[in-house]
């Protein structure tokens, strides 16, 4: 079947055997006092090689961008080779791997941080609907600190850290998270940036954080390799945004002249992200649909062969079917994962789905 899924791609900086994108999911495996990935995540990876590129879950820069127990890292040495274990087990299998530099900001708990600080944020707004996931169960979240214009230049710093320190692991490039209510996306949005100074206030403001780290990143690893991830009116997380459609224009104006490796779009709310901002990226653009927009083949081949994207990433379908585009390609049904199994824990549920060659 000549699915355009499964043609190859060539673009500015990624030359791919496939339009699969494995997208990046938490799977809280690692260390949680080290934050070394589990020697199990090489064979997890490298078993998922097939996709066209993958993205790792998102990996902390520093203790306080930590979101949950047993999030990895990639501050220290030890954290960078074990992290060199899995880009080697991935490259063996003839794969390609993205590291996805990630903070969280508000959305973590004294519980989960190193001696029991409280979390940072654009400011002091507290999620009240939700609870959060800690070792010790559940628990309401807290009123993060806002961080001082000092912090904030040392978080860009610790961001572009961490894009170096992926190169130095072997990863083929890096993903900057700025979605699903996250830090970057707590600046961009405004019901949780009440910031008066520089980096709040007017749309500039609210995008300068965003902006300040694409540009360190890039300066420091070389735009090619870096991917921007954003999710235009998403409310994940307790976010909503007044004005998406001139907030994302913005951004993407901002950061389309650095040539980036591509630009990662999540459509999920009532904007239509894709076909508004597909005409303003020159570049690559990978397609995401979550929420109420269907999210399997079909729409993913549609998206393709309508121009609204180069490339389409799949989260869940990748956890229990490693050989995702074997099965596009074959046709074949695809297994369902255990929800129960999809965070923390050992090879259950993680590397012990079989590949389609071994179902027969």
């Amino acid at each position: 079947m000549d699915s355009p899924l499964l043609r190859p791609y060539e673009g500015p900086h990624l030359t791919l055997p496939n339009r699969i994108v494995m997208a990046p999911m938490t799977r809280e495996r690692a260390d949680d006092a080290t934050g070394v990935p589990s020697p199990l995540t090489k064979d997890y990876y490298a078993q998922r090689a097939t996709a066209g590129l993958i993205v790792t879950e998102g990996i902390w820069p520093s203790p306080i961008a930590k979101g949950g127990p047993g999030v990895p890292g990639l501050a220290t040495d030890a954290q960078v080779a074990g992290w060199r274990e899995v880009t080697g087990a991935v490259h063996a299998a003839g794969g390609r791997i993205f590291a996805q530099l990630w903070h969280v900001g508000r959305m973590t708990h004294p519980l989960i941080l190193d001696g029991g600080v409280t979390p940072v944020a654009p400011s002091p707004v507290r999620i009240v609907s939700e609870q959060i996931w800690t070792a010790e169960g559940c628990a309401e979240h807290v009123t993060p600190r806002a961080l001082t214009a000092a912090e904030i230049e040392t978080t860009v710093a610790d961001l572009a850290a961490e894009a170096r320190n992926a190169i130095r692991a072997g990863f083929d490039g890096v993903e900057v998270h700025g979605a699903n209510g996250y830090l970057i996306h707590q600046f961009l949005a405004e019901n949780t940036n009440r910031r008066t100074d520089g980096y709040g206030g007017s749309l500039a403001g609210r995008l300068r954080f965003a902006v300040e780290v694409v540009e360190a990143v890039a300066a420091e690893v070389g735009p090619g390799r870096v991917g921007l991830r954003i999710s235009p009116d998403n409310p994940e997380n307790e976010l909503v945004e007044e004005d998406p459609q001139g907030t994302y224009r913005a951004l993407v104006a901002a950061v389309e002249p650095l040539g980036l490796a591509y630009l990662h779009v999540i459509e999920r709310g009532r904007y239509r992200a894709l076909a508004d901002l597909r005409p303003r990226w020159e570049g690559t653009l990978v397609a995401n649909f979550n929420g109420p927009r269907p999210t399997g083949r079909a729409a993913a081949e549609e998206a393709l062969s309508a121009g609204l994207a180069d490339l389409f990433s799949f989260g869940r379908l990748f956890i229990a079917n490693p050989d995702l585009p074997a099965r596009f390609a074959a046709d074949a049904p695809l297994a369902e994962h255990d929800p129960a199994l999809v965070h923390g824990g050992g090879a259950e549920g993680y590397t012990d789905y079989p590949a389609l060659a071994v179902r027969r």
